[in-house]
């Protein structure tokens, strides 16, 4: 390619940051059609978020994450996260216009831990579903500046919003290219990208099954087996005491019973 060619295509790259579109190419392919002279996308980059507000906001992001993570312990093809930058578009390396969602998921990724999610490493894969809690300093931005930019350029499929103190709760399903408010059913959102729902249980944001059931919280399910086994070894030790003291009466001694 002639000199002045190559300066020129330098030049468009480097005034209009690429942004990473869902039918983008994999990675791979990417870096073998750009020109060597051309700086390729960084890789295995920190996120950039910043503290998070309240001790609502970070418990809640908690528990939707480890809810999620115990419910599906036996699935390896999904990716959780919160307060974690997704990296899409390479002038956001160098400004600080955008940090990532509060909770996303991913479907069909690998379930590994990460320090970011990076678009151009991971396939061209965005989000399946976001959720943003909201606070009287990002309310304006998560129904605005975030809600277009999650329905036009990452085209998430499904976007929800939480207020941790207020219980505002919304959530909406991309349908021809614009977001849809999902109804209320029974006071919950179903999800048709994760096959669960989302609804509010005692002031807090949590899953529920497609039948509308509340996942438990692991503790509750242990402390429930404990409880469960607990019963088991009381029934069998009545019993025992019950066939002891029915051999006493017949003038058998159970003690020499082999």
């Amino acid at each position: 390619m002639p000199q002045y060619l190559c300066a020129k295509l330098r030049a468009v790259l480097l005034e209009s940051p690429a942004v990473v579109r869902l039918e983008a190419n994999p990675p791979q392919s990417i870096q073998e059609e750009v020109p060597d002279t051309v700086q390729r996308l960084p890789t295995n980059l920190y996120s950039d978020e910043p503290p998070l507000e309240t001790d609502f906001h970070r418990d809640q992001i908690d528990l939707l994450l480890r809810l999620l993570k115990y419910w599906w312990r036996d699935r390896s093809d999904f990716y959780i996260s919160g307060n974690l930058t997704v990296y899409y578009n390479e002038k956001q390396l160098k400004s600080q216009d955008f940090k990532g969602p509060d909770v996303f998921v991913v479907l069909g990724a690998e379930k590994k831990n990460r320090r970011s999610w990076a678009i151009w490493e991971e396939g061209g894969k965005y989000p399946n579903l976001v959720i943003e809690l909201l606070s009287d300093s990002t309310a304006a931005i998560d129904r605005g500046k975030k809600k277009d930019l999650y329905q036009d350029v990452w085209r998430v499929p499904e976007y929800y919003w939480f207020h941790p103190e207020t219980m505002e709760f919304a959530g909406f399903r991309l349908m021809g290219g614009t977001y849809v408010e999902i109804e209320l059913t029974d006071g919950k959102l179903k999800s048709e990208q994760l096959g669960l729902a989302l609804g509010i249980y005692d002031r807090q944001l949590r899953w529920y099954t497609a039948e509308g059931e509340l996942i438990p919280l692991p503790e509750d399910v242990a402390q429930q087996q404990a409880d469960q086994e607990r019963q088991r070894a009381d029934q069998e030790r009545q019993q025992k005491e019950r066939l002891e003291n029915y051999l006493r009466s017949q003038g058998i001694n159970p003690d020499e019973i082999s």
